[in-house]
């Protein structure tokens, strides 16, 4: 059975996600860990769980989803995985964080590898479907588990709301187009696990969603 966590990092309270399985082997995505606290109840809840990182995933990279990139890197000796197309979003981290006034000591690292739309993300008995979402970022991308009924979604699509869109790389239809193809296609019970705030499903925003409806 596949189990997703997520714990609310940085001041602007993003969730890094940890998906796990029996097996024992865990994917970190977007981590978010900024301050010293956060990284250890990160390794913290690894260690308790006796989880093993084996993949490092960016859902997409505004530097409020890659703040611990280059800790879990070094931690567990993995390699980042982004979309190519995120890669111009990396590479303006350090630019950014100069510009809201956010020390910024520890860059991302580049990433080791490009993960391309409807590849599978597979690690312990667990398969991720990679489902190409932007609109809030240029190449945002989400993780499917069919099996699991859930969906990680970075900022695309929260609890009553959708990502913002008034950023470099964002466009309102092409979000938009995004939820509607790749979130409201899926079943309505399928679990949405957002970079804020707390989980939903499709069908509560299918019904309710403001945005949507």
């Amino acid at each position: 059975m596949t189990e997703v966590t997520y714990l609310v990092n940085n001041p602007f309270q993003e969730n890094t996600i940890i998906v796990y399985d029996d097996t024992k082997e865990c994917v970190i995505i977007d981590p978010g860990c900024f301050f010293g606290h956060e990284k250890e109840a990160l390794t913290g809840f690894i260690a308790q769980n006796g989880l093993k990182p084996v993949r490092l995933l960016n859902t997409h990279c505004h530097i409020d989803h890659v703040f611990g990139n280059k800790f879990v890197a070094e931690t567990y000796n993995l390699g980042l995985e982004i979309h190519q197309g995120e890669q111009i979003v990396l590479d303006s981290t350090e630019q950014v964080a100069k510009m809201y006034g956010i020390p910024y000591q520890e860059p991302s690292p580049q990433p080791s590898r490009y993960i391309e739309a409807g590849e599978i993300i597979r690690f312990g008995n667990t398969s991720l479907e990679t489902r190409f979402t932007p609109g809030h970022s240029p190449a945002s991308i989400s993780f499917y588990c069919e099996a699991g009924g859930f969906i990680i979604g970075g900022d695309v699509l929260f609890q009553g709301s959708i990502g913002r869109t008034d950023l470099p790389g964002g466009d309102m239809q092409t979000l938009l187009q995004s939820i509607r193809t790749q979130f409201l296609s899926l079943p309505d019970e399928t679990r949405v696990f957002s970079g804020h705030g707390g989980p939903t499903t499709v069908g509560a925003e299918r019904k309710t969603n403001p945005f949507l409806t």
